[in-house]
């Protein structure tokens, strides 16, 4: 029977009914009963015909599936019945899901989703720790020296490999501007680590990473495509980097980017790198690959490493700048950086912001529903099951949650696609994009989102005292006092999230706005910035380079306009370049294993006037003493405190162990920071008429608009040498704009949540005090027509809004202390605890709160009492 068709089974089952029945009088017939009483008797015995048809239609396979149809087309009807509530709904849903499910893709795409490698979870990256006996684990670059004995006696490792970023110029052709891109030396095992093979050509082999070897080159497909046209015809053809001939001998997949996402272009480190870097223990500029052996964990396997340079260390206690110890994380990790925290901090705020939509739309039912308890009521009186009743609130949860997760996702592939668009710098962002996995969690939290608004929604109207809900009007009285404390304790949690989004937003602003005024210890205002580099080829001879750049500095500082110029090794902001260590010639050695250094750098007399860095003590260079004359050295304020405490460094002499040279301390500079938002680390400057430094940072001040020169600049350099390429043309603020970008990003997306979470609050209380009005509208009416002062009648109403604001406001405050110190790690110079932004935040809340609540308990105290009386 269960395969029929369903009305030639529903024509079937009348027929046996009636027949059932007929059998039944004729035997009430023979018992001596008339025909009608027969009939009756009959039915009597028989029972009630449609609850027999019902209960065998349960019977049947789909009953249920039509019974759930008739209950979907229920709550469509009922939802277009009230098409306001419907959007404001579905649109909160969406906000809440949408925003949700982007940041899961985000955190999936960069946090969750193994690289493309084989076997990422035995990928480790490795570090040298330990330098002095009591250091805590840290993560330092590694030396040339201590890998090739890594490499060679470790026995948890099935291989190390090399990798090192670098910045190449490759030289125009064919018509084409020659360019800076970013690049990375790596030994020829990398790619066999990773378990990565070139798209199109060949990997390296042993022979090609050697000095002897010829120079060859990888390149990335994007850069393929881009600068070449993906002519397959490039593989074995030349190219020159730096001005020297490079063989293209294979092109990598797409999707490869490592160490980092803007690598363009990948060649031989041992190539490229000057022997003694390679060998020595104390430079320490490498990035190592680790793939375990099976079965090791990294623990171990850091632990095989650390005897390894504990015996290192042992045997160079003369070199103060030998580690004596390992340390690891998972090569995941040292991708994604410290992106890592903030991405999950933003997506607990999604998920604050996704309850809280939840808990809008659960209240906006719960009032609705109170506004239909009569309805419901004689429904129930008729003989609807509560089972039934709370079916139907589920559906209409459900669909509710549906239409908003479908527009949620939309709006989650818009604001993926941008973010994927103007973040191009962030880590593994090829890696975010919709896929099964976000689709099944799209639907997961659509039923989630369903089950927890339709369940509150199904118990607040689950009271089954039917006569008192029949007796009372719907718009009569005010509703039942549970039902009252269930929409307060709903807003007072609503409220409660948006507090602590608000704060944790606030306490990010003020952080980034911290971060942003912090003083770079030189001016930032009307200054451009470009990056270039003298290649080794052109420029082989220190009086060439020196050369270069006092004609360069010469002719920018002629242009009409231009304040000022100098050049650096890299400007303020830019980043931490390396450091040297050095002796003090007039102290007394160090103890046997100690060792001194500061970050170096190189710059021009004229440099520290242009960038308004205040000369403390001193002069700056001399003019005229050049190349090995230029034996002069200039000094931070923090160089001083911390190496000549309590005497005057000038006339000092400081001797610097890797270039062998004696320097003479001729002047202390004022602080400036190398990477905004930390400390000013000590510093040296040398003369830059030395003709040691190749690449840096020229800097242009001008009391006009600053950005006008960057075009006659690159035209001087370009009749200097055409084939010397300008990158990176920005100005300070640009450049400190650029590298505050995370936390810019973070600090606008949870600014962005917390303002959604306040309307969605403010919303959430119009909503249940309009909802609450129209309720009450009878109620209110007779207390105006009995004398009440409209007044008191708003008066009261706003009160009972802004009690469950105001509780809520409590204890979202109380939780904001306990948030407030997860973020700690991510706050710039302003306490977890800031008196300012909770007390910012509280007026905003209450006045939010306030303005919510004032619409609907003024129209409520504007009610014409006969009208009120009438429509009841």
């Amino acid at each position: 029977m269960k395969w029929w068709p369903s009305r030639k089974r529903d024509v079937d089952l009348e027929l046996e009914l009636r027949s059932d029945l007929d059998l039944e009088e004729e035997e009430q017939r023979d018992r001596g009963l008339t025909p009608e009483e027969a009939r009756h008797a009959a039915l009597r015995a028989f029972g009630n015909p449609a609850l027999i048809r019902e209960q065998t239609r349960a019977i049947w396979s789909w009953n249920w599936l039509e019974s759930l149809a008739r209950d979907l087309r229920f709550s469509l009807r009922t939802l277009r019945r009230t098409p306001a509530f419907t959007v404001i709904a579905i649109l909160v849903m969406a906000l809440g899901i949408g925003a949700n499910v982007a940041l899961f893709t985000v955190v999936r795409g960069v946090l969750l989703k193994p690289l493309p490698f084989q076997d990422p979870d035995r990928l480790v990256m490795l570090y040298e720790s330990g330098l002095h006996e009591n250091d805590t684990v840290a993560y330092n670059t590694v030396s040339g020296g201590v890998y090739a004995e890594w490499k060679k006696q470790n026995q948890s490792f099935s291989s190390l490999a090399l990798a090192r970023g670098s910045r190449v110029g490759l030289s125009g052709s064919g018509g084409q501007l020659s360019e800076k891109l970013d690049s990375a030396e790596l030994s020829w095992d990398l790619l066999r680590t990773l378990g990565v093979q070139p798209a199109l050509g060949r990997d390296y082999s042993q022979a090609d990473d050697s000095p002897a070897a010829s120079a060859t080159v990888l390149l990335s497909w994007g850069l393929w495509k881009r600068r070449f046209g993906g002519d397959p015809a490039i593989l074995n053809q030349k190219i020159y980097l730096d001005s020297q001939p490079y063989t293209v001998i294979g092109i990598m997949p797409a999707w490869f980017n490592f160490p980092d996402s803007s690598t363009q272009l990948w060649t031989s480190v041992y190539h490229d790198r000057p022997e003694e870097q390679m060998t020595s223990f104390s430079i320490h500029m490498l990035s190592v690959v680790g793939r375990l052996k099976p079965g090791v964990s990294a623990a171990q396997g850091a632990a095989d490493l650390s005897l390894i340079s504990r015996r290192i260390h042992d045997a160079h206690l003369n070199d103060p700048f030998v580690f004596r110890s390992a340390s690891s994380r998972p090569l995941l990790d040292d991708i994604v950086g410290d992106i890592k925290k903030p991405l999950y901090v933003l997506l607990e705020a999604t998920c604050c912001l996704l309850l809280i939509a939840c808990l809008n739309v659960a209240n906006l039912l719960v009032a609705r529903a109170a506004a239909r308890r009569k309805e419901l009521a004689i429904r129930t009186a008729l003989g609807g099951g509560w089972l039934r009743l709370m079916r139907e609130r589920l559906l209409e949860s459900l669909l509710l949650s549906a239409a908003g997760g479908a527009l949620g996702l939309l709006l989650a592939f818009a604001a993926l696609q941008w973010l994927t668009r103007i973040r191009q710098d962030m880590s593994r962002v090829d890696s975010i994009h919709i896929d099964g996995m976000v689709a099944a969690f799209t639907v997961g939290i659509i039923v989630l989102c369903a089950l927890f608004s339709g369940l509150i929604t199904a118990f607040s109207a689950s009271d089954k005292r039917i006569l008192s809900a029949l007796h009372e009007a719907s718009r009569s009285v005010s509703d039942g006092s549970a039902r009252a404390t269930l929409r307060k304790v709903l807003l007072a949690i609503e409220v409660g999230l948006t507090v602590v989004l608000l704060i944790g937003a606030g306490l990010l602003l003020k952080s980034y706005e911290r971060l942003r005024s912090a003083d770079m210890g030189c001016i930032t205002q009307n200054v451009l910035t470009m990056h270039l580099g003298l290649p080794d080829a052109r420029y082989p001879k220190p009086a060439q380079r020196a050369n270069f750049f006092d004609t360069l500095l010469a002719r920018v500082r002629g242009l009409p306009g231009v304040d000022a110029a100098g050049f650096v090794t890299v400007a303020p902001g830019q980043g931490y370049w390396g450091d040297w260590g050095f002796t003090i010639v007039e102290h007394p050695l160090l103890p046997q294993g100690s060792g001194l250094s500061a970050n170096k750098l190189w710059a021009d007399s004229k440099y520290f006037a242009s960038m308004g860095i205040p000369l403390r003590r001193g002069r700056t260079f001399a003019f005229g003493k050049r190349l090995d004359a230029a034996n002069e050295v200039i000094i931070s304020q923090a160089f001083a405190s911390q190496y000549f405490p309590g005497e005057d460094p000038v006339g000092k002499h400081i001797n610097a162990l890797l270039r062998h040279h004696t320097a003479e301390v001729v002047g202390i500079v004022g602080d400036t920071r190398s990477v905004i938002g930390e400390k000013p680390l000590p510093m040296m400057y040398f003369p830059l008429d030395a003709g040691v430094e190749t690449v840096g940072t020229l800097v242009v001040r001008s009391s006009h608009n600053v950005e006008q020169y960057a075009l006659p600049v690159e035209r001087i350099v370009a009749e200097m040498d055409s084939d010397l390429p300008v990158s990176d043309v920005l100005t300070m603020n640009q450049l400190l704009g650029k590298s505050t970008l995370d936390q810019s990003f973070n600090t606008t997306l949870l600014v962005a949540f917390a303002i959604l979470s306040l309307v969605l609050a403010a919303v959430g209380l119009f909503g249940v005090m309009s909802y609450i009005a129209a309720q009450r509208t009878t109620e209110i009416g007779i207390r105006i027509a009995l004398g009440a002062k409209r007044e008191h009648v708003m008066q009261k109403m706003l009160l009972d809004g802004m009690r469950p604001a105001v509780f809520g406001l409590v204890v979202g405050l109380a939780a904001s202390l306990a948030a407030g110190r997860l973020m700690r790690d991510l706050l710039y110079e302003i306490k977890p605890l800031d008196p300012a932004v909770f007390a910012a935040v509280a007026a905003t809340l209450l006045a939010v709160a306030a303005f919510a609540c004032t619409v609907p308990a003024w129209r409520a105290s504007r009610l014409d009492p006969m009208q009120a009386l009438r429509a009841e």
